[in-house]
Order: C-alpha cells, then structure tokens, then sequence
C-alpha cells in the first residue's frame, strides 16, 4: 500500500457506547474511537479503529505493586572491561529502587549459566545479592536463551498474579550458544508471557543482535532499548525498575468483535488473531497515568444505508493489581452513514488520525529496513524520505483546525519524522550497524507506546 494511499484512506471515529461495569473496573478506561463520526454510505472503504486503553491509578499512589524479577547480565568476554563495570552499576541501582518483600534473582551468563543469587525476598537476599553483583567476572561465549530461560525459571519461583514478574536481560553480543534465531527467543517470550512473565532487552554497544532483543521483548510485551554508551546502562535500569514499580493491571485481553458490514483485516504494530469476525490481542502490563493504544483495520461494506449503525462489541478483562481481582471494560462503537460528501470530509478525528499514521509510519520504517538488508540503499532511503515527507503532512494536518490532535500525538509525529529523515542520511556501511539499533528500538517504542 503507497504512502499516498494510506493518507487517502477514509478513517472512522465512533462515539463509544460504554457500558456500566462493577466498580473494581474504573480502574481503567477504555475508549473504542474510529477516525470520523461519519462514512460515507456509497463507498465507506477501510476503516481503521483505535482502542485507548488509560490506567486512572495515579502514579504517586501509596500502594505499589510488588516486583518479582530476574536480572540476568551477560557476562561473556565482550563484556570485559567499563561495561561489565556499567552492568554492576546498573544492578546496584535496581537493587535501591526495591522494598525489603520485593522477590529478586540474579543470573549471569557466558557458555555457561550460573545463578549468583536465586529468587528471594531482598530482605533475606541484600548481602549475598550486592556480593553476587561485584563478583560478576567476563569471559567466554554467549548462552543468551540459556540466561533467558533460567530468568524466567527464577520468576517462577515466586510467581503472582498480583505482582509485576519481569526478567531484564542486558546483552552486548550474539547469542552463539544453543537456540539463537530470532524466531527462537520470540518463542520462549511467547512462553514466559503465558505464565504472566514480560522480558525487557536491554541492547548494549554495536554488536547485539537487535532483531532477536526487540522480538523477545516485544512477544512478551517488555520494553526494549539500545544502550550505545556502558555509562548509560544506570540511568536505563533506573526507568526500567521506575517502569516496573509503576505497573497498575495486567494480563489485559482485548476481544473485539465486528458487527455485519465491518470485517477485520489486520492489527498495525502489535501481534494477535483474527478468526472470523473476531479480533483477539493481549498486553502484558498497564502502568499508573499512562495510556496505550491498539489499531485495528476493518473493511466496511461497499454501499450502506443511510443512519447510524454498531461496528462492533469492544470486551477488555484484566487484573487489577491495587484490588487483585479481575476486572472487565467494555465499549460498543458506533458510526454514522451518509450520502453527504461535505459532512463526511468535515467528520474527520484528528487525534485518532495521528496515532493511526503513527503505526503506518513506523510499517514503512520496518519496510526501509527490509530494503537496506538487501542492499537496496537507494530504495530504502526512498521509503524514509517519503516517510518523513507522509509524517510532515499529517502533522501539519491534525496540528491544525478545529479540535487538533494533542500536543503529546503532535510530537511524535515530528519525532518519527526527524528520525526518518536522519536515518535516510545514515545508511552506508559506516553508520548502518548504530542505524539499524536506534530503528529498531524507534519502531519498538511506537509500536508498544514504551514509557522510556
């Protein structure tokens, strides 16, 4: 699909119809919205529906949840020297964001796996933790599935539904021993994720493997970062823990279901199923005073009559974790049919409109990509100089007029653009490894909204 076609694409806002839950569920808020009030009956197109999912628990509550994590660092000989140093630091850093009923592990890695301090409350663990975390020593090969797997081992130990269980893994190499594809850590994150673990990747330095680090954490709904400097790795586990603390519902399971005349096409940026006319997606984790949003594509029918009609039946369940039980939200979107070009055009939404370029934005991002794997320079500096282009028109577009899209939207639009167009310029052999990273790590973010 052209970048001008998606421009032109007819996008539908609804006003949801939201129905009254048990007040255990207004904890989170949910909000079913498409790109215009109104379609135009002869030919409504596609239609793209976002779901903005906003958790009301302020992030100064007095009830945090529990963490139960596994710090798992590479250790192999890459790792020698200030960024072994860096790691320690970095452990020593989360170690201070945690309370005394806080579950902890460390797992270190080479060719070899070694659990330094297995999973237990950091009251009973602090001492022989910290001694763990100075006695981190590199050398040897990378067994990154191996570390991985006995993270997640670790977490299951004190395993709850009403805890945040994460494994943080920091890696600066390949991972060369045992199952080492892309495909095979997304797996074992799909894995981890079904028992409620998330995994984020921290990637560390020019040599990682990005594409195996973000799908890891993006199959289990883990946040994931390119880390250049060994001097920055304090201040990412910092926001990575000050992200755990924050986390307020999980194991969250969005069902939509299309009403006749609407059918699903595809989910943009996230993974999920379609079977019929149902759309099932999961996130792992919703943090305080923060939103993230699911777009989903639909067809409309060819010819409609005119007057308002249901496009589909919207169910969120989850766990709140201040109450520790489960929770549902629900919304019943619904549009406007017309004949009236004039209304139609006028009916346009903006902010919807922003987030959806977003993703389409970022599509083309992973297409340039593809394109520079192959050796295609000229053609995927093509794509991101359209990107970029495609990006400034949209802004320029929903920035203005009547009910604009908000500032926060705005500027990632600007932000996706600026980066499109720096990556156009930084596509040679010279600068395509740090390139490919920070891509990687841009698409990640938009994808899964990460708050750092």
């Amino acid at each position: 699909m052209s970048m001008t076609r998606c421009a032109a694409l007819v996008i539908a806002l609804a006003t949801p119809m939201m129905i009254a839950l048990p007040a255990a569920a207004a904890e989170l808020k949910l909000e079913a919205d498409l790109g215009q009030t109104v379609l135009s009956a002869k030919a409504p197109g596609t239609v793209y529906l976002r779901l903005n999912l906003k958790s009301l628990v302020g992030a100064k509550r007095e009830k945090r949840t529990p963490i139960n994590a596994a710090i798992v660092v590479d250790r192999s000989g890459s790792m020698q020297g200030e960024r072994i140093a860096a790691a320690k630091e970095g452990a020593r850093v989360a170690l201070k964001r945690l309370a005394p009923d806080d579950k902890v592990a460390l797992v270190s890695y080479n060719h070899e796996v070694d659990v330094m301090s297995p999973a237990a409350p950091l009251s009973n663990a602090r001492e022989r933790l910290i001694e763990a975390i100075d006695g981190l020593r590199a050398g040897g090969t990378t067994a990154l599935y191996a570390g991985v797997k006995e993270g997640g081992r670790q977490v299951e130990a004190y395993l709850s539904d009403n805890a945040v269980n994460r494994v943080i893994l920091l890696s600066d190499g390949l991972a060369n021993v045992g199952p080492s594809t892309p495909g095979e850590l997304a797996e074992l994150g799909r894995k981890l994720a079904s028992k409620g673990i998330t995994v984020s990747t921290i990637g560390l330095g020019l040599e990682y493997n990005e594409d195996l680090m973000q799908r890891l954490a993006a199959a289990s709904d883990g946040n994931h970062v390119f880390v250049e400097r060994p001097s920055d790795l304090a201040e990412i586990f910092e926001r990575e823990f000050g992200d755990a603390l924050s986390v307020t519902a999980r194991d969250i399971t969005i069902i939509i279901e299309c009403k006749a005349g609407f059918v699903p096409k595809r989910i943009l940026g996230r993974d999920g199923t379609i079977d019929g006319d149902k759309i099932t997606l999961k996130l792992n984790q919703l943090q305080a005073d923060n939103e993230r949003y699911v777009v989903v594509e639909l067809a409309a029918a060819n010819a409609h009559a005119e007057g308002a009609a249901d496009v589909a039946d919207v169910r969120v369940t989850y766990t709140d974790l201040d109450s520790g039980k489960a929770a549902e939200a629900r919304a019943r979107p619904t549009v406007r049919f017309s004949d009236d070009t004039k209304e139609v055009e006028a009916s346009l939404n903006k902010p919807v409109m922003s987030q959806v370029t977003q993703q389409i934005a970022t599509e083309s991002s992973e297409k340039a990509v593809n394109l520079r794997d192959k050796g295609d320079i000229a053609g995927a500096r093509r794509v991101l100089e359209e990107n970029a282009d495609y990006l400034r028109r949209s802004r320029e577009t929903y920035a203005s007029g009547a009910a604009p899209a908000a500032p926060a939207s705005v500027g990632a639009l600007s932000d996706l653009e600026k980066q499109s167009r720096e990556a156009a310029n930084s596509l040679d052999a010279g600068t395509w490894d740090r390139t490919r990273k920070m891509m990687r790590y841009d698409q990640h973010k938009a994808k899964v909204q990460q708050t750092y």
